[in-house]
């Protein structure tokens, strides 16, 4: 007897990739519980791991080395990944804000959001400093900062001085790894550590007498017991009268909690969430790990230990709230290892009052910190369903050996397609003109010309919201595709089986997003119908008006220039995303891709001869469709195809969309090459392909670009037999 999904009935909500989080979601892949749906907020698709931050910004590790990839972490527990900062928390409503979309309800929350710096209070840091917390934010200025010295080195350029504001380990830490790294160039001009007290005054004398030694070694000045006035450009000013100079300014000091903490409604010690001993906050039902949360029974300074060793009581304790059974208290150690770096592969090591320290040192912490990262990076292979012993001898083959895509990628091919629609009645009405091939059709209403389309599309993600925004912009593609105004739309849900409460968040959501999706194109949503399924998908029926004859697939004429207004590769990605091969930032980038609408492109486009939005078929299988019906053969330039980043990549190492096989049988003349075969790729909510006079075609192109649009000009039709040709 089949068994269907089991329902959801509860929201647990994540606001933070911190390190505790990302242990806690390692955990609930190796062993869910039923019922609950999980939600991680985080402003980007990955997480920068603290340890290694020294390690990376000395030159010892590549920047990808240290991000914790919350896309692919998030899909292996199952949970959905809203790419966004919390703004705010109401702990009555159990709402999260997150800017730019519908609020967040959650059953059970719990925060790990870091802390962030005040150095931005000083006069001019905002402008020429940069804070070293967020992590993420300083490693990639600090990575562009490296790379620029390393021109400049070629150049001969003047050496670079650098200066770290906060004379705690952290900013001894930072400013050893970048004098390391600058020293490695030729680049290293001034270093200097700055603290309005004694530098490392408040570390044991031995740590203090060993660092004051490395900072010799590294030529680092110090400048204690005099506080900065302002920054600038190339210096910073002393309050004493001095100046430093400074052509890179961080900032070590000062950590204090995110600003919208305060108007939380959670208690707070100095802004921080005060927890009790099993991690949870004064309002019942959210807790709060790492830096973000003081623990008022065994208060400690703030460490990635700390929120290490929290993840295991914190994931317990989450679980046992929804399963009503006892929580657990954590019991942080009174004291922990100490690893710091020196600069160049050597560390310092300290721990009960023992110090140790030399290059074995480093690779110890080295061999510590590579083994956190691998449990995120290999993630281990959950078993699949088996099939039952006795089955279908071909049904092993259409399973195939991959999870069904999403979107686009699930839909029927071409092929299929075409034969179910051979010999059908056409159509009677004298109100209805055909538009062979293309996939909305022109009705005349009271003596407008109106155009009717829909579409529906299987989740390719798991934010409601996202799927929402990216199906509203695939159903009104085919209304742009034609020049047409959009009108009306209705909208056609299936949910998967949740709880009442859950069944109206999931609405809400959806329909927020479409509804500003399409109010934002001109058109309404007018009304729908919703059921109940295994898996979440969305679609739409849309109207558009048209106040001259609409575009259609057969204008093109000889000598037309073919326009895209996307990047093609949405389709290698999301299915490279369900098997955990796709970088997060890759998803994150195609993502936005998809939700990027095409009303702005199809009013620059509207004097086109023929055009198509570039869907299921991909760009190969919808220029045919131009080609068949204008009965024009098609020149492509592949090398100015324009491709969302790591398409590429993927599509070398032989990862392929499920319709991908039906739609490079339309063209198997075609070479089959990785860089070809994304040419039937399956987009979703792609872009327009115009065909458009060559006088034009220019000026056309440029007024896309300034629009935001990535537009490309990839080549040209000619007479003859409808193909395609790669030149």
């Amino acid at each position: 007897m089949h068994t269907p999904p089991l329902p959801a009935t509860k929201d647990v909500v994540l606001i933070g990739g911190g390190h505790a989080h990302a242990l806690l979601l390692l955990k609930w892949g190796m062993r869910p519980l039923a019922g609950a749906r999980l939600t991680l907020i985080n402003p980007g698709p990955s997480a920068p791991y603290s340890g290694m931050l020294p390690g990376f910004v000395a030159g010892h590790y590549q920047r990808d080395e240290l991000d914790i990839d919350l896309v692919k972490l998030a899909r292996f527990a199952g949970a959905r990944l809203v790419l966004g900062a919390a703004t705010a928390m109401d702990p009555v409503a159990r709402q999260v804000q997150v800017s730019g979309r519908a609020p967040i309800a959650y059953d059970l929350a719990s925060l790990d959001v870091g802390i962030t710096s005040d150095m931005p209070d000083l006069p001019g840091f905002a402008r020429y400093g940069l804070p070293a917390k967020p992590l993420g934010g300083f490693a990639r200025t600090w990575d562009q900062f490296r790379q620029t010295q390393a021109d400049h080195a070629r150049a001969s350029s003047p050496a670079a001085n650098i200066a770290v504001i906060g004379g705690g380990v952290a900013g001894a830490e930072l400013i050893l790894a970048m004098a390391y790294a600058l020293a490695q160039q030729g680049r290293l001009g001034q270093a200097s550590l700055i603290d309005s007290r004694r530098v490392l005054g408040q570390a044991s004398p031995d740590l203090r007498r060993r660092l004051l030694r490395a900072f010799c070694e590294r030529r680092v000045t110090l400048v204690e017991n005099t506080a900065v006035a302002r920054i600038e450009a190339d210096h910073i000013q002393l309050e004493d009268g001095r100046t430093v100079l400074s052509d890179f300014t961080t900032g070590a000091a000062g950590a204090r909690p995110q600003d919208w903490i305060a108007q939380s409604g959670l208690a707070l010690q100095d802004g921080f969430i005060k927890v009790d001993e099993t991690l949870q906050s004064s309002v019942p039902g959210v807790f709060a790990a790492g830096d973000c949360a003081h623990m008022t029974a065994t208060p400690r300074p703030k460490a990635g230990v700390y929120a290490v060793r929290q993840a295991p009581i914190l994931y317990h304790n989450l679980r046992a709230q929804l399963t009503q059974d006892p929580l657990r208290k954590y019991q942080p150690q009174k004291d922990y290892l100490k690893l710091i770096s020196l600069g160049k592969t050597e560390a310092l090591g300290q721990r009960f009052g023992l110090q140790f320290s030399g290059a074995l040192v480093w690779h110890w912490k080295d061999r510590i910190d590579r083994a956190f990262m691998d449990q995120f990076r290999n993630l281990p292979q959950m078993p699949t369903a088996s099939l039952p012993p006795e089955h279908t001898h071909d049904l092993p083959a259409i399973l195939g050996d991959k999870p069904m895509c999403g979107g686009c990628g699930a839909k029927a091919g071409r092929a299929a397609l075409r034969g179910a629609l051979t010999g059908l009645a056409a159509a009677r009405r004298s109100d209805v003109t055909p538009l062979p091939g293309d996939d909305a059709a022109l009705v005349q209403t009271g003596g407008a010309q109106q155009v009717i389309t829909t579409d529906h599309l299987r989740a390719s993600t798991l934010d409601p919201e996202v799927m929402a925004r990216i199906a509203a912009v695939h159903a009104l593609g085919d209304i742009w595709a034609m020049a047409a105004a959009p009108q009306v739309a209705t909208a056609n849900l299936i949910l998967p089986r949740l709880s009442p409460a859950l069944q109206q968040r999931s609405l809400a959501e959806i329909m927020g997003a479409a509804t500003q999706v399409f109010q934002d194109a001109g058109a309404d949503i007018i009304g729908g119908h919703t059921s109940l399924g295994d898996e979440l998908s969305i679609g739409f029926t849309v109207t558009g008006l048209c106040d001259s004859p609409p575009v259609t697939l057969g204008g093109a004429q000889p000598g037309d220039v073919l326009i895209l207004t996307k990047p093609i590769g949405s389709g290698v990605i999301m299915a490279a995303e369900m098997l955990g091969a796709a970088k997060g930032a890759w998803v994150a980038a195609a993502l936005a891709r998809m939700v990027q609408p095409q009303g702005a492109a199809s009013r620059i486009l509207a004097s086109a001869h023929a055009m198509t939005d570039v869907t299921g078929f991909g760009l190969a299988g919808h220029l045919l469709g131009i080609c068949e019906a204008s009965g024009l053969a098609a020149q492509l330039d592949l090398a100015a195809v324009p491709l969302m980043q790591g398409a590429a990549t993927l599509s070398a190492h032989g990862i392929r969309s499920s319709l991908f096989e039906d739609n490079r049988a339309l063209a198997p003349d075609l070479p089959h090459r990785p860089e070809v075969d994304l040419l039937f790729d399956p987009q979703t909510a792609g872009g327009l392909l115009a065909a458009l006079a060559p006088d034009e075609a220019e000026d056309k192109l440029q007024d896309l670009r300034a629009a935001g649009f990535d537009a490309a000009r990839i080549g040209r039709l000619k007479a003859g037999a409808p193909g395609l040709m790669l030149v």
